[in-house]
Parts: structure tokens; C-alpha cells; sequence
């Protein structure tokens, strides 16, 4: 049976990690764990996520509503994407949304995270894309996002910041770590010349690493959303993560439908 005073005590904790490492300021970001179909553990809004304690997180069901919170605290404004995560992803556990320095960076002029420059970040992300703007707490920052979910496990929210998914809260939070690291070696090493990127090769024996370790979540090794003939992954597209802009929606719906005919031999 699932202890959730010990699952509350880790999502402070997380809290203080992304915290003290910059990744949010003030009160910003949000956390929340699943605890089974119906119920889910999630931070507080308008509390800083350095400094919570158990007794700070709520619980909600899958449509968001209250199940339990102390007096003084309500869920995450944002709620309402980490249910779209949930509902479109049966296998994540968590979901972690925060506004690191250098990712949403990216983020907000505009630039998804694609260059292959170091082996972890291919392995453990492939690209990242960016979902198009949306108000926050509204349906707008799930129906950007929701596009996405199928084919990455972290994706940047344009003008916004950064979500990252997985099985476990401390994956999730790995993952947004690993985004953030990825974008700030991008951005140093664009200031020392432009990276020198990793070839197709290269990638795909990446891709192929990945897959025979069997490692779980999303990834563009497996399902490339824009998969195209003799570009079979994102890193040698770049379509993948482009918010949709180099590509019509009929486009990208036509490449989904031929990559899964294809998955299923058809």
C-alpha cells in the first residue's frame, strides 16, 4: 500500500532541489504524483517550493477536483496539465513543470532543444520540442501540450518554462535536469563557436543503445513524430521539435499514420 506522507515528504524535497538549483524563483513551478487511477498528490499554488512541508501538498482526482487539502492550501493552478499528462500517458507516474534558467531560455525565443551534442542528452531525451504558447491555468497549455506527449518525455513551453514527465518522481525530476544541463551546454557552447554536432551515424548507433537497453518512457528512437523517408529520426529531421511550424497539422497527422502503418507491417 502506497505511504503518503513518505510520497508527500519526497514531493517537498524535489520541491527544495528545484529550488535551490535556480529552477524556479518565487512561487513558481509545480509537482504532482499519481497514487493510482483516481487519486493524486500535487503542490500547493501560490507557496514556494523551497519551503513546503507535508502537510503543504493536496490531494486531487483525474479531473482535478479536491479530494483533500488543509485549510490555507488549494492544487496547482496548473493542474490541469499534469492530468492531460496522466490521461494520455498511463505510464507516468509523475510529472514536474519548472522554469530553469537556460531551458526556458530556448523556450522563450523560440529555439526547441535538437542538436545532438552529447551522447546522455540523445540517450536519455532526444529532442525536445516546444509547445506553442498557451495562457496558463487554462485548456490552452494541455492542448499544446498534448500533441507532444505521445513521442517525448520532456517538452518546453513556449514563453513559459519546461515539463518533464516519467514513472517516478525522482525520474521526472532527472529529466528536468537533464533538459536544463542539455540547454545550458547548448548555450555555452554556442558561445564558444557553435557545437560541433554528432553525425547521423553517430546518433542512430545512440538510438540503437537506447533501445536494446530497454528503457522506459517515450523517445524519438522509437516513434519519430515527423518521421521522414531516410531521416528516421528528429536529430537528422529537426521537424520534430519545431512547434509545428515547419509542417501543417494534415502534414504531421499524414507522417504519424504512415510510421505506425509501418510499426503494425501494413
Amino acid at each position: 500500500m502506497v505511504n503518503e506522507y513518505e510520497i508527500k515528504k519526497e514531493i517537498c524535497d524535489i520541491g527544495k532541489r528545484i529550488y535551490n538549483r535556480g529552477m524556479v524563483a518565487a512561487n513558481d513551478g509545480n509537482i504532482s504524483v499519481k497514487l493510482n487511477a483516481h487519486e493524486f498528490l500535487c503542490t500547493p499554488t501560490g507557496v514556494s517550493k523551497g519551503f513546503m512541508t507535508p502537510e503543504f501538498i493536496c490531494k486531487v482526482d483525474e479531473n482535478g477536483n479536491v479530494l483533500q487539502a488543509n485549510k490555507g492550501f488549494k492544487p496547482s493552478s496548473e493542474i490541469k496539465m499534469h492530468m492531460r499528462v496522466y490521461k494520455e500517458r498511463p505510464d507516468v507516474g509523475s510529472v514536474v513543470h519548472a522554469h530553469p534558467m537556460y531551458a526556458t531560455s530556448f523556450a522563450i525565443a523560440g529555439i526547441p532543444l535538437t542538436q545532438p551534442i552529447m551522447p546522455e542528452a540523445v540517450i536519455a531525451l532526444g529532442c525536445v520540442p516546444i509547445a506553442e504558447y498557451g495562457t496558463p491555468s487554462t485548456e490552452e497549455i494541455p492542448d499544446a501540450v498534448s500533441k507532444y506527449l505521445q513521442y517525448f518525455d520532456a517538452v518546453l513551453l513556449a514563453n513559459h518554462g519546461a515539463l518533464a514527465y516519467s514513472d517516478t518522481l525522482l525520474n521526472a525530476y532527472h529529466k528536468m535536469e537533464s533538459v536544463e544541463f542539455y540547454a545550458q551546454l547548448l548555450f555555452l557552447s554556442k558561445q564558444l563557436g557553435g557545437p560541433k554536432e554528432l553525425s547521423k551515424a553517430q546518433v542512430e548507433r545512440l538510438y540503437e543503445i537506447r533501445r536494446q537497453f530497454g528503457l522506459k518512457g517515450k523517445h524519438p528512437a522509437n516513434v519519430c513524430l515527423n518521421a521522414k523517408d531516410g531521416k528516421p529520426n528528429c536529430h537528422s529531421c529537426g521537424a520534430c521539435a519545431s512547434s509545428g511550424k515547419s509542417e501543417s497539422d494534415a502534414d504531421i497527422v499524414a507522417a504519424i499514420t504512415k510510421k505506425v502503418m509501418q510499426e503494425l507491417g501494413l
